[in-house]
């Protein structure tokens, strides 16, 4: 035996892996002890203020402005009048410069934006700096890309824009769905309103700045916070053209009454109860990790997380066996800590809402798997979570829990995978695993989702189109696709 090897002999083996812990700097950002309204391009002191807390320490970060009717009609005035006097008739190129301007800053202030978005909205630092500040900047230099090429795009229809576009968005991806809505308005020649969701406002405020750095015209995209009130008057405002909404579905259903018969141009992008489909044949290990990137990514605070896992019965222990061995590594702790995996969730209330769920299935006999996990004593926090044994009657498997929470049902052939699949009011995104691509395309054919993936989850690119069936909304975000709702055609 030669000396080195003696060496390596003696070498002590580690009995555990423990990570140290790396936190992002929080003093990336720099917060203002209290916000306005962005009218105008000036900040408009509230009426009303409200406070917005991080979830993770329910420290509370800034108090926030509550928008009222009279400064919505404020906003929409400003945009009307940004619209008339400019925006709309600058030329295409105009406007491209401006939207790739934004794009530029937002990958310059990235690791900014990405501690306020972990900040206010609870999801791990990784996810917010790898996925949504590179996918938020992609989404303004894809649409400036289009915006002097509309006659390209719809050959042969004279594109127009539509006018002021009120825009409503959630708190699971906040800088992200500003992104979605924002630039394909911008490009297409409207002006904005925008109400960000009452508990993550900060992102939108922020982005403001940004705003101020591109030197954007004033009154050419407004933001208003508040809660659900600020977004009613937006709804019904008689100066606002068109309406993009993402969020729940009943508020979905509650906004198209409101705007029946008054021929409004309307978006929704709602709900979700995806299914997660592993065949016999599917690489287990690779399809494992999309499972758990389907719905622990931003704690299943996403509307096409996969939520039901359709698992073939050949299959089933050695997959469920898996699945439980990797919850075993996941991190659920701070989100500023770029070891996270699973961060604080949104608010109070939408923790008491995915508990009560849970309870629910625990009730009705589904078997609840939860590995070891030492939960931070303060914030808002939920340990990942496995059902087996869960009928397709269950809560669990019927109702959107919007948390980290997953479902597993089996079946025997593709046909019955497709009838379990589609057995929901939902129809926003599917997930397919098999290494035969006739498999991949009949089932793709067959289930009844907007976004199908095949050997992969949570795919997401600016240049392909994003949106859902029946009670999951109607109306495509991204893609050329993304720009036609934004337009009215001659």
């Amino acid at each position: 035996m030669t000396e080195l090897e003696r060496k390596q002999d003696r070498a002590p083996v580690p009995s555990s892996w423990d990570y140290a812990p790396a936190p992002e700097a929080r003093d990336l950002v720099q917060l203002r002890d209290r916000y306005g309204l962005f009218i105008g391009g000036k900040w408009i002191e509230p009426k009303e203020t409200y406070e917005t807390i991080d979830p993770s320490t329910e420290e509370p970060l800034a108090q926030v402005g509550q928008a009222t009717p009279e400064e919505i009609d404020l906003a929409v005035q400003a945009g009307r009048e940004a619209f008339e006097n400019g925006w709309s008739t600058i030329s295409p190129a105009e406007r491209s410069k401006y939207l790739f301007r934004i794009a530029r800053i937002l990958q310059e202030r990235a690791r900014e934006f990405a501690v306020l978005e972990s900040l206010n909205g609870g999801k791990p630092i990784r996810e917010s700096r790898d996925v949504d500040l590179p996918l938020a900047a992609a989404h303004f230099f894809y649409y400036a890309g289009w915006a002097d090429k509309l006659e390209y795009a719809f050959p042969n229809r004279k594109p127009r824009p539509l006018g002021v576009a009120g825009q409503i968005i959630p708190w699971n991806f906040p800088l992200l769905m500003l992104a979605w809505k924002i630039a394909p308005a911008l490009a297409a020649g409207n002006t904005v309103v925008l109400k960000p969701a009452e508990t993550t406002p900060l992102s939108a405020l922020h982005f403001c700045d940004v705003l101020r750095q591109a030197e954007l015209p004033p009154g050419v995209v407004n933001i208003v916070t508040g809660d659900g009130r600020a977004g009613a008057e937006i709804v019904k405002h008689p100066g606002v053209d068109k309406i993009a909404f993402t969020g729940s579905t009943d508020v979905g259903k509650a906004i198209q009454r409101e705007l029946a018969g008054t021929g409004k141009r309307l978006t929704l992008e709602l709900g979700g109860k995806a299914a997660n489909i592993i065949f016999d044949d599917a690489a287990l290990d690779q399809a494992v990790e999309g499972i758990v990137n389907g719905i622990y990514f931003n704690q299943g605070h996403v509307c096409c997380a996969g939520s039901r896992l359709l698992v073939q019965e050949s299959i089933y222990e050695p997959v469920v066996e898996k699945l439980k061995r990797r919850l075993a590594t996941l991190r659920v702790g701070d989100p500023l800590d770029k070891n996270t995996d699973v961060g604080a969730i949104n608010s109070r209330q939408q923790l008491d809402k995915i508990a009560e769920l849970v309870a629910a299935g625990e009730e009705e006999g589904a078997e609840i798997y939860q590995p070891p996990c030492r939960l931070p004593e303060k914030g808002y926090w939920f340990v990942p979570t496995v059902f087996t044994n869960v009928a397709q009657s269950y809560r669990i498997a019927q109702e959107e829990i919007f948390g980290p929470v997953l479902s597993v049902l089996t079946f025997r052939t593709p046909d019955e995978a497709v009838e379990k699949a589609n057995n929901t009011p939902y129809g926003l995104s599917a997930g397919v695993w098999t290494e035969k691509g006739s498999r991949i395309l009949a089932m793709a054919q067959k289930l009844r989702a907007g976004v199908i993936w095949a050997n992969t989850y949570n795919r997401f690119d600016p240049a392909s189109p994003f949106g859902g069936y029946k009670e999951s909304g109607f109306g495509r975000e991204g893609g050329r696709h993304g720009l036609e709702p934004y337009l009215e055609f001659e």
